[in-house]
């Protein structure tokens, strides 16, 4: 297994001083509900209080192919992967205009797309291979080609962090992912896989049965394997899934918060947090996909999802919906006046979390 530094939790003290905060703010405590929590969770990420605004939020958009979509697992043909990546490096997606909305920018990179000559140089810098092998009938990748996948999440993180980011969504964007995640949830969690397979890309009744064929196949071959998340990224997962775990697992390393998106990036963080245990204290989900396995996937991980708007499009595009939320809870911790500021009278003598308010 990789050796990750060790993940050290967010700062206590300045957790129980932004707690103290919310209790003097003009407002009955606990009124602004989970964007209290929301509010203190990034105060304690960030180590101060009040919490900063988010200055430099990025989205980094992972992209690969799966040769398990050859098994008619999806409504849409592999192609439309490569085609989404120019979509997106253009701005015309989805992910481009909510994130601008929220204020934050994208990065597309191309982890294992099915094409021989990246988009550019740029997209293409940590590419692993092209596609991942038809995890029904073979494993996705080689042990060294998981090994250098993860290492490139490990990689990207490095560098948005080293450029300022101060905030990270980890997105998704390939024909055929949600499959090797519902096998990776299932190896992961022990559920029985049939009630975890969704329609993903709108497969009909044929698809969807289909789907649960390659993933009961796949998920067979993982057996015995469950505790190694190195061997279960190379037998049922993807070069994008290896590298958004590897994101994940080091952006908490770095100390510095992820939204979570959809149910590919929430099964990446399920073997991130196998990789470097205590880095899902880093993250908070951004929404709840409709896929099934979703849900699953956030129950172990113990995250409880900021909306849910019936998305199911990943890119990133549920995490930087919540990404307007949370920068909510920024503003309402930092720029609220206290009782004392604002002469309003306090409910003085009610219970104290023994902690200053900062």
């Amino acid at each position: 297994m990789m050796d990750f530094a060790t993940v050290s939790a967010p700062d206590a003290a300045t957790e129980a001083a932004a707690w103290a905060r919310q209790d003097v703010l003009t407002k009955p405590q606990g009124a602004l509900g989970r964007l209290e929590d929301l509010s203190v969770w990034v105060a304690a990420c960030q180590g101060v209080c009040p919490p900063r605004q988010f200055n430099r939020a990025r989205v980094v958009v992972f992209a690969g192919d799966h040769g398990v979509a050859r098994a008619g697992v999806s409504a849409y043909p592999s192609e439309v992967t490569a085609q989404m990546v120019a979509n997106i490096d253009s701005g015309g997606a989805a992910i481009n205009v909510l994130a601008g909305s929220a204020g934050a920018t994208v990065r597309v990179v191309d982890i294992s797309v099915d094409c021989d000559r990246p988009l550019s140089e740029r997209i293409g810098a940590h590419k692993v291979r092209r596609s991942s092998g038809n995890i029904a009938i073979e494993d996705a990748m080689s042990a060294d080609e998981t090994v250098a996948a993860v290492t490139a999440g490990v990689r990207i993180a490095d560098e948005e962090i080293d450029a300022g980011a101060d905030l990270l969504v980890a997105g998704d964007m390939g024909i055929g992912n949600t499959t090797p995640s519902a096998v990776l949830i299932a190896a992961l969690t022990g559920q029985e896989p049939v009630g975890l397979v969704g329609r993903g890309t709108g497969v009909d009744d044929a698809g969807w049965s289909r789907k649960t064929a390659a993933v009961r196949d796949a998920l067979y071959r993982t057996r015995g394997r469950e505790g190694d998340p190195l061997a279960l990224l190379r037998i049922c997962g993807g070069a994008d899934l290896a590298a958004m775990a590897g994101f994940c697992a080091q952006a908490a390393v770095r100390r510095t918060p992820v939204l979570l998106d959809g149910v590919v990036v929430t099964a990446a963080a399920l073997v991130a947090e196998a990789l470097a245990p205590g880095a899902s204290r880093w993250w908070q989900a951004g929404h709840r996909s409709t896929e099934p396995a979703h849900a699953t996937a956030l129950a172990q991980l113990g995250l409880e999802p900021i909306v849910d708007m019936r998305m199911r499009l990943g890119e990133g595009s549920g995490a930087v919906l919540a990404l307007s939320l949370v920068r909510a809870a920024v503003a309402t911790l930092g720029s609220m006046a206290t009782f004392g500021e604002a002469a309003v009278s306090d409910r003085s003598e009610s219970e104290d979390r023994s902690a200053a308010p900062c």
